[in-house]
């Protein structure tokens, strides 16, 4: 299928590794020019030459930096199409009622205030042009929130709310906003989380109902489809891409 996004510019952050690496390939596969970023200078510029993107250093607290970002993004490779918004999940802790103010407010500027900030920074030139896709990657704790993930659950779901609010006002100016629920995806971050990939994996066979872990190619073709001219009719949806994981209706 021809997604109709040759020549278009993406900025994908997050995107030196993981699922935010993931979606800019995809991105980059058909025909986009893409802008990534990372905290770390020499991560990002080696995933940027790997699928031959443009990398950009930012950190996700730096609020104040995310106008300065876009508009060397755009001087660089133009006027933003497509903008995917991606960050690490905030600590976790068995003890819902045990995190800090500090802990909530960093939460708060990654998950809720930082998204935002690059949709307000590119949203008047989507708007003019009648054309933009905006993409969050989220979790699937916003339907069905994590034990011990109190932080994440909390702040992903007021950004989902926000974007669903959004995307019923800029729909009939060509702009669409979406969610991507990822469940348990095959990513360094995951092994992690299990102590092995081996465990990661034998945990999936009993709690997935695809019996298997998804991989982060599979995970960035729904990223890349909501980006497509061919999804101008989605928007305002989150999708959760999970191998049937989510129990929700």
């Amino acid at each position: 299928m021809d997604l109709g996004l040759q020549g278009r510019v993406a900025l994908v952050t997050g995107a030196s590794k993981g699922l935010g690496f993931a979606i800019a390939q995809a991105l980059a596969a058909e025909g986009v020019k893409v802008a990534i970023t990372s905290r770390d200078e020499e991560r990002v510029q080696a995933a940027a030459k790997t699928i031959d993107a443009t990398g950009f250093v930012h950190d996700s607290a730096n609020l104040e930096g995310v106008p300065i970002l876009v508009h060397e993004v755009e001087h660089f490779l133009g006027p933003i199409d497509i903008l995917v918004t991606n960050t690490g999940g905030p600590p976790g802790d068995p003890d819902a009622l045990g995190f800090t103010r500090e802990q909530w407010q960093t939460a708060y500027d990654a998950l809720v205030l930082s998204p935002m900030a690059f949709v307000e920074a590119v949203m008047p030139s989507m708007r003019k042009r009648l054309w933009g896709r905006v993409v969050n990657v989220s979790s699937m704790a916003v339907r069905e929130p994590i034990p011990n993930l109190m932080l994440s659950n909390a702040n992903r779901a007021a950004t989902l709310a926000a974007f669903k609010t959004i995307a019923r006002q800029v729909a009939p100016d060509g702009v669409t906003l979406n969610t991507l629920l990822p469940g348990r995806i095959s990513t360094d971050r995951l092994y992690e989380l299990y102590g092995s990939r081996d465990t990661a994996d034998e945990v999936a066979i009993q709690e997935i109902p695809a019996r298997r872990l998804g991989s982060p190619e599979e995970f960035a073709a729904a990223a890349a489809f909501l980006c497509s001219a061919k999804a101008s009719y989605i928007t305002g949806v989150a999708l959760a891409v999970d191998g049937g994981m989510m129990r929700s209706v």
